[in-house]
Order: C-alpha cells, then sequence, then structure tokens
C-alpha cells in the first residue's frame, strides 16, 4: 500500500510542476473549499491537496491540484489505494481504470514494514523511504475522478519487489518517464504498461519517526 510520500521542490522538473499546481485557479478553488493548503513539498498524507498530472480537455499533459482518496461508497470512509489487479472490475474504479489515469510526482514513498509477532499479531516495524534506482523522481501511477468539479486521486498498488516484498506485501506501480504520457491517456490499454512498471528499489531505513 501507500498512504505516504515525500516531495521536494529542488530538482527542477518538480519544481516546475509545483509552480504550474500554485498558478491554477483550480487550486484556489480547493484551498476555499477544504481550508487547507496545497501542499508542494515535504511529506504527503492522505486527503492532503497535491499536483498531478493528467490529460486536459485536448488531450495533452498537464497539471491538476488533486485531492487525496475517494469516497467509499459503501461506507463512511476514504479510499487512499486500489488494486491494479482488480480496479478494471471493481464499481468503484472501473471507470477511471479505462480512461481516467493521472500520474502523482513524488521524490520517494514511504513504507513501513508489516510482520507477526511470536503471537501472530500482525506487528509495524520501521519506516522506510522508497525510489525506483537511477532516479531522481518517482512517478506513482493513479486513478482519478471528479465530483462536484473538485478532482480526487488514488493510488494504484501492484504485488512488491523482491526486496520489498522481506518489508511488505504491496506497492505502488510505479513507471518510467518515458510511459506517463501514454498511461494518462484515456484512448490506452492500461493493461499494456503494466509489464514496464519498475520494482527495482533503493530502500533507505528511516531512523527518526515521522509517523505522527
Amino acid at each position: 500500500m501507500c498512504t505516504r510520500y515525500f516531495m521536494d521542490d529542488v530538482p527542477r522538473q518538480l519544481a516546475d510542476i509545483i509552480m504550474t499546481a500554485r498558478n491554477s485557479r483550480l487550486t484556489n478553488k480547493m484551498i476555499n473549499k477544504f481550508s487547507r493548503p496545497l501542499v508542494t513539498v515535504g511529506e504527503v498524507r492522505p486527503t492532503d491537496i497535491v499536483p498531478v498530472i493528467a490529460p486536459n480537455t485536448k488531450g495533452e499533459r498537464a497539471i491538476y491540484p488533486m485531492r487525496w482518496g475517494f469516497q467509499n461508497p459503501h461506507h463512511n470512509s476514504i479510499l487512499f489505494n486500489a488494486r491494479t489487479e482488480t480496479a478494471g472490475t471493481k464499481p468503484t474504479f472501473q471507470e477511471a481504470w479505462q480512461s481516467h489515469r493521472c500520474v502523482i510526482p513524488a521524490s520517494y514513498y514511504f513504507e513501513w514494514q508489516h510482520f507477526k509477532s511470536p503471537d501472530g499479531k500482525e506487528k509495524t516495524g520501521a519506516k522506510y523511504a522508497i525510489q525506483p534506482y537511477d532516479s531522481e523522481f518517482t512517478w506513482l501511477c493513479g486513478l482519478y475522478r471528479i465530483e462536484d468539479g473538485i478532482p480526487y486521486f488514488v493510488i494504484l498498488t501492484r504485488e512488491p519487489g523482491p526486496h520489498l516484498a522481506e518489508i511488505h506485501d504491496r506497492m505502488p506501480l510505479i513507471l518510467p518517464p518515458e510511459r506517463i504520457n501514454e498511461w494518462i491517456m484515456p484512448t490506452t490499454d492500461p493493461n499494456t504498461l503494466l509489464p514496464y512498471a519498475l520494482t527495482d528499489m533503493i530502500i533507505e531505513k528511516q531512523f527518526k519517526d515521522s509517523s505522527s
């Protein structure tokens, strides 16, 4: 799963994305509606408003502010992730899987180690920062939908690579930068891009607890 990620505004490309989102009229509308800022630097959490890459009405790559989380239609809760394996068939995500895909730019994402204690109970351990090898960015793949003129997104997850499996049984769907434009285009079959998903990651243990 993925419920936290980190943004650093030092890299030029990410700084440009952030600036575009800050200047969007939609950003001001969302800030007023939710009484929350656009988060552009530091640790990002569910329900935050953040920059997201999605196509505009002309089918061109564009930057929009979006809020992290879909309202669960069956319970009074928020959905932050969707499984890549089932998103195409579940009513909550099916339409977005087919034609409303997005990419969430990040420096890296966080995961907490999950394990079973001797008594069989699920436990949460150390926190790790994770990003693809030889990459300045982490392009998290997601789905979005629009409700009352406001865009919301979820992050897609998949089975982890062999090293990550020692920490958690899920990881975000991450694509290389040259596949981003294909991913967000409504005419693309998303299943054709899944073989390009990145699973070879740099994993760094975080010694300072920032989970609160």
